[in-house]
């Protein structure tokens, strides 16, 4: 039995609008359910239908969905087939009569600038980098590093990498030099693709001097190509940079080039917590038909949509954005700048501005605007929404309301949507045809074989278990680069033939599934579970406490034990007293046994720049231990207020 109402329930005519119901219902399918199982059963059957419903259009037709002569840990997709993602996102559209005029892109940057490019607009952009690309001898297979802030250079790069047949690998736009050096060796990319600087609250953050560094760390660059975004002045090597300027001064119509199924567009590292990061490999028909597949199918992302997920290309929410809404022939929104500068507003103005549909952010994000009241909201006409999209982390309780309330008036549906990198998208979310309560995800998506294993790799209901997937989906990484083996150890060797995720999950018997953190967040408490998240949820519930941060420490009777740091809306409150009174709350909730005894008050959380709240950091600086790649943090000084706590646990606020 779950514990959450319903919240969100969907009348018989919101079922029969959406993308999903009319193709379950072409199928001969009427309950979500019995479509699932067969999606699942039939996996070639399901995917083959998918590409076909989506319109997927292809050079050369696939003779064969799916060829697992190598094993399930390496399936050949539409075996035989030929496409280019450019094409997907791009140039189909652009030689369509009925939609070339569309809107492709909308952009507005951190100081107001905007700009709009039609499907048209962005292919005459994107042809003239593509031959720009290849005057500079980057040629197909070749890996182009980009480290750009969210810039519509940015999204034109990727596609006219994509048109030449070469790859492209996103960094994070925060991350400093060594981050992005570690990197292009990793790749051993030819270029690397960045910008001068960028707009951030107002003040001119200086890219290229990182950049920089950067490269000279790194022998396999021929060219750093440079956007000049933010007009400052910068060093330029005359043997190495190339303004932007120059790189598309030949208007010229390319022809995109042909490639196979299972080539790879795209390199995309996960953030590295231990050792080197892990490089995901993406190729031409994967990630980006199943980032169109869950937004236009599952998400219900239409033709002439608008798409804005709050993100940067870094993450692999970056890429789903693009090809979540380019490849369904919708328009999609990149913002430089944070949704609460220069006033708390700013989010919801861009919802507003651009009539955005469908709006994707993170339950942290929502947390830090909570304390700016609901009345920035109120502000603003947010009629065009007809989906809020959510992931990066667990959900509390109270945030979800929150947001379900005052944004989307009781009324739009919230999208909890968990996946990763590796994914290429989803794993889990909430599908329109069902009711959807407020921290669940009430299904495993369409042609994810999802499990919940305990220990001896036995289904479980109503327990914390591992998310297993047990056969494998398009977009599924091809492996990771160059390290078959690190792949093989990462997802393949606890479970015979099964996908181990690292998600610590609960499902229950009504087939609804709740995140309580990642496996190896999760605390083991005198040899009981506990997510970092149950925890989180508890503490947020107090009207004082904004957020909070929970991980585990070594404790030599009960192996671990729980510290928590919470940020508080009223500085000026007693602490003493308000911590008395959450330490007795937690015991009441959790129980003496796992309940912490350490509780701290903090005036932040370490959080990436997509608002993620990053316990590992909590957790090196509160240990003093080594930290590994902090890089991604939007607020590095929080860990120095963290690191005193540590040292001095008598320390309060």
């Amino acid at each position: 039995m779950s514990t959450y109402e319903n919240a969100w329930i969907p009348t018989q005519d919101m079922k029969k609008s959406t993308r999903l119901y009319q193709w379950m219902n072409k199928l001969g399918f009427n309950r979500y359910e019995d479509f699932y199982e067969q999606s699942v059963k039939k996996i070639d059957w399901f995917w083959d239908a998918a590409v076909k419903e989506m319109d997927i259009d292809w050079y050369t037709p696939y003779q064969k969905t799916l060829n697992l002569s190598r094993g399930i840990m390496y399936p050949q997709w539409f075996e035989g087939g030929k496409l280019n993602v450019a094409h997907l996102a791009l140039d189909r559209w652009a030689q369509d009569e009925e939609m070339k005029n569309e809107v492709a892109l909308l952009w507005e940057g951190d100081n107001g600038d905007t700009a709009s490019y039609t499907f048209h607009d962005l292919q005459k952009e994107v042809d003239a980098v593509a031959y720009g690309l290849e005057q500079y001898n980057i040629t197909p297979e070749d890996i182009v590093t980009l480290y750009m802030p969210m810039i519509p250079e940015t999204l034109i790069s990727m596609l006219a990498i994509s048109k030449i047949g070469a790859i492209f690998s996103p960094a994070f736009s925060g991350y400093k030099a060594d981050a992005v050096a570690t990197r292009i060796q990793a790749s051993r990319a030819k270029a690397l693709i960045t910008a001068d600087g960028f707009f951030r609250r107002g003040k001119t953050i200086s890219m290229k001097d990182e950049a920089d560094l950067a490269a000279d760390q790194s022998p396999s660059l021929e060219h750093v190509f440079v956007v000049e975004r933010a007009g400052i002045e910068v060093d330029w090597n005359k043997y190495r940079d190339v303004a932007w300027s120059n790189l598309r001064k030949n208007e010229t119509v390319y022809k995109t080039k042909v490639k196979k199924a299972d080539d790879p567009y795209m390199l995309i590292y996960t953030s590295g917590t231990t050792g080197k990061p892990k490089g995901a490999v993406h190729t031409h028909a994967g990630f980006p038909i199943k980032a169109a597949f869950d937004a236009g199918i599952c998400m219900d992302v239409q033709k002439r949509d608008t798409l804005f997920w709050y993100t940067d290309m870094g993450w692999m929410m970056g890429p789903f954005l693009v090809y979540g809404g380019l490849v369904n022939g919708a328009s999609i929104v990149m913002f430089e700048g944070t949704p609460d500068y220069p006033e708390p507003d700013r989010l919801w103005n861009l919802v507003e501005k651009y009539q955005v549909t469908h709006l994707g952010i993170s339950p942290t994000l929502v947390r830090s605007m909570m304390k700016h009241g609901e009345d920035w909201i109120k502000k603003h006409d947010l009629h065009s929404l007809k989906l809020i999209g959510s992931t990066g982390e667990p959900w509390n309780p109270e945030p979800w309301n929150w947001l379900f309330k005052h944004a989307g008036d009781s009324k739009v549906p919230i999208f909890n949507y968990s996946g990763g990198t590796e994914i290429s998208g989803g794993i889990l979310g909430n599908v329109l045809l069902k009711p959807i309560q407020p921290v669940t995800f009430n299904a495993a998506l369409p042609g994810m074989d999802v499990d919940v294993f305990d220990d001896q790799g036995n289904p479980v209901f109503d327990h914390v278990g591992e998310l297993v997937i047990k056969q494998p989906w398009v977009g599924m990484t091809n492996s990771f680069f160059k390290d078959d083996e690190r792949y093989e150890q990462t997802y393949w060797s606890r479970f015979k033939d099964t996908w181990v995720h690292g998600d610590w999950v609960i499902r229950d018997k009504e087939g609804y599934y709740t995140i309580t953190g990642r496996s190896d967040d999760v605390l083991n408490v005198a040899g009981k579970r506990l997510g970092p998240a149950e925890v989180e949820s508890v503490l947020v519930e107090h009207k004082d406490v904004i957020e909070s941060g929970v991980i585990g420490i070594p404790h030599e009777v009960k192996g671990e034990e729980p510290v928590a740091f919470i940020v508080l809306s009223n500085k000026k409150k007693n602490t003493n007293e308000l911590l008395e009174e959450l330490l007795l709350h937690l015991d009441q909730k959790l129980g003496k046994a796992l309940a912490p005894k350490k509780l701290f008050i903090v005036d932040d959380l370490p959080k990436t720049r997509n608002a993620k709240v990053m316990r590992r950091a909590i957790k090196s600086a509160y240990l003093n231990r080594p930290s590994g790649d902090l890089s991604a943090l939007e607020n590095p000084e929080s860990v120095n207020q963290i690191k005193s706590i540590g040292q001095n646990p008598s320390f309060k606020a």
